[in-house]
């Protein structure tokens, strides 16, 4: 299925039924009084999120939606029926935005949540309401009142809790395939990634956190080199950023140091929140350095780049230092989520022996 994660739509409830002007009429009842019937309500538009949709795809190619109008009333005393509602079924993670002033009215971050975008009309009185003591014969009556129509603009950004940051075969598909249940395209050669991959990590029983991979970053990404700069909003929602790097490159001109304050450079022209986010340096493809040769390496990597914070050394083809990290990744998420919710820290000396 074709990954689209931006979309415009225009959406319209349905409008309301006219009130009815009626009389009733029964043998030897010659003036039996208004029985004119209110007009039925509109239908709504709601949207709902869906945790089993990853794309916007269905809202590239179908982008008008109108909910049915309300029946009008009828005599009898009979009131018009309500116009069908209709559902729009999104991603998790959607953005939902007006299209002419970019104001964002919604979103929708936990699955199942469902919210009304698209309020349908009211129905118009019938006769019936506008009856009294002095006018026993009204004629009055209302239009159904017109439905909200909006145009909007549909954006998605994956819910995850960590991102993987880098260059294109820096490894990172290689990565989240070992380590989660994501099964992304892997090739001897770069750019194999064209949109985001996401994969579950299990740590261990009701123990587990969200890892998204996105296109590798170029020099220039944020200015619109390469495709990664296309997906770098799938970011922003994460708790933690993994900045991938190829310690051990094919090409010996290449220099990974160089590379990794690219992608850095790239990062804070892009987005100063998304640059100011806990960030780890994992060092990959370390089977392809001499044992004796990884940790002088690694040292030099570190002095050149003048990184101050937490490093990774990992190969993800062999999996080696690959449980280390999860095991760390998921202690780092565990604790924001509970600094987020206020929860206070597990106690040992209350578990149930």
């Amino acid at each position: 299925m074709k990954f689209v994660d931006e979309a415009y739509i225009d959406i319209a409830a349905g409008d309301g039924g006219n009130g009815c002007v009626s009389f009733r009429h029964e043998k030897y009842k010659e003036f039996g009084g208004p029985n004119g019937g209110d007009g039925g309500r509109g239908g709504h538009v709601f949207a709902l999120a869906d945790p089993s949709l990853n794309t916007l795809v269905d809202f590239r190619y179908a982008r008008r939606h109108e909910a049915k109008r309300g029946q009008h009333g009828m005599g009898s005393d009979m009131f018009g029926a309500a116009g069908d509602d209709i559902t729009l079924k999104m991603p998790v993670g959607t953005i939902i935005s007006d299209a002419e002033s970019g104001e964002v009215l919604f979103e929708l971050l936990a699955p199942g949540e469902k919210i009304l975008i698209a309020k349908g009309g009211d129905g118009g009185f019938g006769n019936l309401r506008f009856k009294s003591a002095i006018n026993r014969a009204p004629r009055q009556k209302t239009p159904g009142w017109p439905g909200d129509k909006k145009s909007l603009k549909l954006e998605l950004k994956v819910l995850a809790d960590v991102g993987l940051l880098g260059m294109p075969n820096a490894g990172k598909s290689t990565f989240i395939a070992a380590v989660s249940n994501a099964r992304p395209k892997i090739a001897d050669y770069p750019f194999t990634t064209l949109h985001p991959n996401l994969g579950v990590v299990r740590v261990g029983p009701e123990q587990s956190f969200v890892v998204a991979d996105i296109p590798g970053l170029i020099e220039g990404a944020s200015e619109g080199a390469g495709l990664g700069h296309l997906f770098l909003r799938h970011l922003q929602r994460t708790r933690l950023l993994l900045h991938v790097v190829d310690i051990a490159p094919f090409d010996e001109g290449v220099d990974p140091v160089a590379q990794a304050r690219a992608i850095v450079a790239e990062l804070k022209k892009y987005d100063k929140s998304l640059y100011d986010k806990p960030r780890w340096l994992v060092l990959n493809k370390l089977d392809m350095v001499p044992a004796d040769e990884r940790a002088a390496r690694v040292k030099d990597f570190v002095r050149r780049l003048r990184w101050k914070g937490p490093v990774f050394q990992i190969s993800a083809l062999t999996r080696e230092g690959c449980e280390p990290l999860v095991q760390a990744i998921y202690q780092h998420v565990r604790a924001e989520q509970q600094a987020a919710t206020h929860e206070p820290p597990h106690d040992p000396r209350f578990d149930a022996e």
